[in-house]
């Protein structure tokens, strides 16, 4: 997590948040082009995942990251080298936003080549989630992603909107799942923005949903419920060495934007002394243009 400044850099979109090996990285993959420098590239990704080792979650942001940016040069690894277990649950990854069929074959590839990692598991729940399947489906993928790394951020962040009444969920479905969660989960486990997340969904339906509902989005965090997970979240996140996970400086992004928008400008200062101007496009693209918005936020 970003805790002093790194310079004088104004806030900027960082997919790879505060991780510089994965930066230099997907710097090197935007300019290849061509056989020899994709090879390097694809050799510079290799040798970053290897070094990865088994920790699960910074693992998945790196092969989400890395998957989003770059999908041509995942599927063309994933292609030479198809029993690898990097190359294909990179592959698995880039293929979720095109064919979440194929992406589900290359996770069940992924995790027979690797069957300790978890990290396939979540790619075959983004699978299922996408192509509408039952919870029957669905629930044996969840436990074999429980058993690996009960706190999976991304799993978690998967199963919220798999739940959500948008999709094959319902409120009380939502309501159930955070209940159960949240009573046991620890403070600083990688899925401890479950409860903020939810909020700020249920937040922004509020506004999107226009009339009465979007009129009364302005007293949204004044509900008990809701104040008590946002006050959880500012007396705990921000503290130096609290959040140690691979998203870290998102769910910071994440608070402060909670925090202005319920009018604590104030309270959200040291979140955003701890982002150090690392933008997510969401929540704050949400509002119109991400930097912008921050931007106009973060201002003292």
């Amino acid at each position: 997590m970003a805790l002093f400044s790194r310079g004088r850099q104004g806030p900027r979109l960082a997919p790879e948040l505060d991780d510089a090996p994965l930066g230099r990285v997907l710097k090197s993959v935007a300019t290849a082009r061509g056989v020899g420098p994709q090879d390097l590239a694809i050799a510079q990704v290799e040798r970053l995942l290897r070094e990865t080792g088994d920790d699960w979650d910074r693992r998945s942001h790196r092969i989400g990251v890395l998957a989003h940016a770059a999908p041509s040069l995942a599927r063309h690894w994933g292609e030479r080298r198809p029993h690898d277990p990097d190359a294909l649950v990179l592959a698995a990854w880039a293929e979720l936003a095109v064919d979440p069929w194929q992406a589900l074959a290359l996770s069940r590839a992924a995790a027979q080549a690797r069957p300790e990692d978890p990290t396939p598991w979540v790619g075959a729940l983004a699978a299922v989630r996408l192509l509408g399947r039952p919870s029957a489906e669905v629930l044996p993928v969840w436990a074999e992603i429980r058993a690996r790394d009960p706190w999976h951020r991304e799993a978690h962040l998967q199963a919220l909107g798999y739940l959500s009444p948008e999709e094959q969920g319902s409120h009380s479905a939502l309501r159930d799942f955070l209940d159960d969660i949240t009573a046991l989960m620890p403070p600083d486990a990688p899925a401890a923005c479950l409860p903020l997340t939810a909020a700020v969904r249920q937040y922004h339906r509020d506004l999107d949903g226009g009339g009465i509902r979007a009129l009364g989005a302005s007293r949204y965090w004044a509900q008990p419920h809701v104040a008590r997970v946002l006050d959880q979240a500012a007396s705990l996140w921000p503290v130096p060495g609290a959040l140690r996970h691979a998203a870290a400086v998102a769910d910071l992004g994440l608070l402060a934007y909670a925090l202005v928008r319920a009018g604590r400008v104030a309270q959200a200062r040291p979140a955003f002394s701890a982002i150090d101007g690392l933008v997510t496009p969401w929540p704050w693209g949400h509002d119109g243009d991400a930097v912008e918005r921050y931007t106009h936020w973060s201002r003292p």
